[in-house]
């Protein structure tokens, strides 16, 4: 039969809705999944992962890969016109800024270790006989400390540059960091608690967490407020036009950069669509403020499509990945993997012991999110700190400003064997550089503040 209309990206977001349906149900029933506090988007998508290997589902994965490309554009863009309401307390600014620098250069720890580790990797299992592309390892930082839609990202460059299933990879590497951040980090929330690290001793955490559903009876947060008057335009719309007018100007942005360099340059652009996105809603936004506009943007709803965005995300990621090719990669998956899994939970227990103040807070909220995305990392955070009595929650927002330049950098140098052709051991000394600049920094930090409080 000859339809009138297109329904293939309808169709894809109907079977991600009913995945993610099924995730919530499963999350609200099954004690193992409310234990380790598994995301329902998660397991929408890996029930979706097996229907779609199965053929039951009919969805492609360059659907699945189109439409977590854009969502992922769309959470951080919404993420750049994102606002706090609330004026700053000028008591906990000094801890907040102190806990944002040493967030950020933990992840600069982070992405260096997984990089390093992933290149090592690399040239120890093609010295045994496997034929992998130099940047093979590189995929760990992008999908532990970067994320899925990162990883998309690159891995999509990546293949239109002659690496093939690349974003396979990429997002099957992101959902190993994900296994780390939850049946990890869970378990580490809880070796903490009982070490009496938590500042505020969290009590059992309630029903309503562990099963993701609030009851009737229980007090409500507020979704946000309307800032339009629905005689003339929906709130929702109202901020969504907003949105879709940053999207378009990043598109016509990087558009005109990648049409004025090389063909791989250009491509590596596209693969920065997100951040240019970011500073470009940040741009707009400022915009909006100077001209006295800045209260039509509601924070509250736009954390909603930020939360929208990245639930959808998961839940197509997870369903792209093509069994058949992860099972043919699946030794060096797991190989890679597991080492630089590995590393970064030592390294970020170490660190987090060494902190003057917050240790297990900051050391769970940063293990999250450089083993999963900052939701992952805010998650781990409510088991110690389920009020968000302290600053970390805070910290974690702020912490991207500082982080970006280990974000540029980092992913400019995971493609530099592919676009530049460097070797694999310039590449991996150069995240040694990282690394050491990283640590420096955390060192010199710890130094300055442990002085001050002793003086």
């Amino acid at each position: 039969m000859k339809l009138p209309f297109t329904f293939d990206a309808m169709l894809a977001f109907g079977w991600m809705s009913i995945m993610l349906l099924s995730g919530i149900i499963l999350r609200a029933n099954i004690k193992a999944f409310q234990r380790f506090l598994i995301p329902s988007c998660l397991i929408g998508g890996a029930i979706g992962l097996v229907l779609r290997s199965y053929e039951i589902i009919p969805i492609t994965a360059d659907i699945l890969e189109t439409l977590a490309f854009h969502l992922f554009n769309i959470s951080f863009i919404s993420i750049g016109l994102t606002y706090n309401k609330e004026k700053a307390d000028l008591k906990r600014a000094g801890e907040v800024l102190q806990g944002s620098i040493w967030m950020a250069n933990v992840e600069g720890i982070s992405f260096a270790i997984q990089a390093i580790v992933g290149g090592l990797c690399v040239m120890l299992l093609n010295s045994i006989g496997f034929n992998l592309f130099p940047a093979f390892g590189f995929f760990t930082p992008l999908g532990f400390t970067e994320g899925p839609g990162q990883a998309l990202s690159v891995g999509k460059v990546w293949e239109n540059l002659g690496y093939a299933h690349s974003a396979t990879l990429g997002l099957t590497f992101a959902v190993f960091g994900f296994l780390f951040a939850f049946f990890v980090g869970v378990p580490l929330a809880n070796w903490g608690i009982r070490k009496g690290m938590a500042v505020h001793t969290p009590k059992e955490l309630s029903d309503e967490i562990r099963k993701g559903i609030i009851q009737p009876q229980s007090e409500k947060e507020i979704a946000g407020e309307l800032t339009t008057h629905s005689s003339n335009v929906d709130a929702m719309a109202f901020q969504a036009s907003i949105m879709g007018l940053v999207y378009m100007i990043t598109y016509a942005v990087v558009y005109k950069v990648a049409s004025v360099l090389s063909p791989e340059m250009g491509q590596m652009v596209w693969g920065f669509f997100f951040f240019i996105g970011l500073v470009i809603a940040f741009i707009v936004r400022l915009i909006i403020s100077k001209m006295g506009g800045l209260y039509l943007i509601d924070p509250g709803i736009q954390r909603r499509i930020t939360g929208f965005a990245v639930d959808y995300l998961l839940v197509a990621t997870i369903m792209a990945i093509q069994v058949v090719v992860v099972w043919q990669y699946i030794i060096p998956i797991l190989v890679i993997s597991i080492a630089g899994g590995l590393l970064t939970t030592l390294f970020c227990v170490y660190y987090g012991k060494r902190l003057w103040s917050f240790k297990l807070e900051r050391m769970l909220a940063i293990y999250g999110t450089v083993t999963g995305t900052v939701s992952s990392g805010l998650l781990l955070l409510r088991i110690v700190d389920p009020e968000f009595k302290t600053t970390v929650a805070l910290e974690t927002g702020v912490m991207l400003m500082f982080a970006s330049p280990y974000i540029i950098l980092g992913m400019l140098w995971v493609s530099a064997p592919v676009l530049w052709q460097w070797s694999l051991i310039k590449t991996i000394l150069v995240f040694a550089g990282m690394f050491v600049v990283a640590i420096s920094i955390t060192e010199i930090q710890r130094f300055l503040i442990l002085k001050k409080k002793h003086a």
